[in-house]
């Protein structure tokens, strides 16, 4: 095989692409600091500012010692996507 027959093949996919629902959200989970973002997070619900519902937001004495296996395991439970604020 030639170096410009492996340039031209492209890598399969495991998965076969899937329609999106019109009206799918993104199930977010935020990691805040106590100190700093949930302190903002909590004057915005004070403020009654609204943020979309499909973001729950988790308290964390620091995120510097946020764990991997939270994120991991927030995946493995659902989430779409993670946020880490600090």
């Amino acid at each position: 095989m030639s170096a410009e027959e492996k340039r031209e093949e492209k890598p399969q996919s495991l998965e076969k692409p899937q329609q999106i629902p019109q009206n799918w959200q993104a199930n977010i989970i935020a990691f805040a600091c106590h100190y700093c973002a949930f302190a903002a997070a909590d004057l915005a619900g004070v403020m009654r500012l609204n943020y979309p519902f499909n973001v729950k937001v988790v308290r964390l004495p620091c995120t510097g010692k946020l764990d991997q296996s939270y994120v991991l395991r927030a995946f493995e439970r659902g989430a779409d996507g993670i946020f880490v604020a600090g």
